[in-house]
């Protein structure tokens, strides 16, 4: 594989924010991998519409639902359709809340206990990190 194809694949990994990447081509496999800085952000992504790590801290009663992985916040099961939830909506546990777009899979996530949505903090199309804070319920 030649170097521009691999300049072009780091590229890749950067717009997406992925920490790394495995890629198979005729008989050679080539492993990227890239460091995470230390307030989660993927480096070069502070002004390319990334999360925040200004976070506050959670209410009496409320939890944090978290991104399980790297990808895509989708709101809604069609790009501009009415969301999943909305802010102040009561909510049953495995009921869908959004969507994380991973390497083109669509990765339902689903509540983990019936609540309040009392903050909804991604915006759809917005660039998810692992850990990154996507919701705040109340019990």
């Amino acid at each position: 594989m030649d170097s521009s194809k691999i300049r072009k694949y780091a590229k890749l990994m950067q717009e997406l924010g992925l920490s790394g990447l495995e890629i198979s081509e005729n008989d050679t496999t080539i492993k990227l991998e890239r460091d995470i800085t230390v307030s989660g952000r993927p480096e070069g992504q502070e002004d390319a519409g990334a999360w925040t790590a200004d976070t506050k801290p959670l209410a009496e009663g409320e939890s944090a639902i978290t991104s399980p992985m790297v990808g895509v916040f989708h709101d809604s099961p069609d790009g501009g359709g009415e969301p999943f939830v909305k802010e102040g909506e009561t909510v049953r546990k495995g009921d869908t809340l959004c969507i994380i777009e991973a390497m083109k899979l669509m990765n339902e996530i689903a509540a983990e206990e019936d609540g309040t949505i009392v903050e909804i903090c991604a915006k759809d199309g917005q660039m998810m990190d692992y850990g990154t804070e996507l919701f705040r319920i109340k019990r």
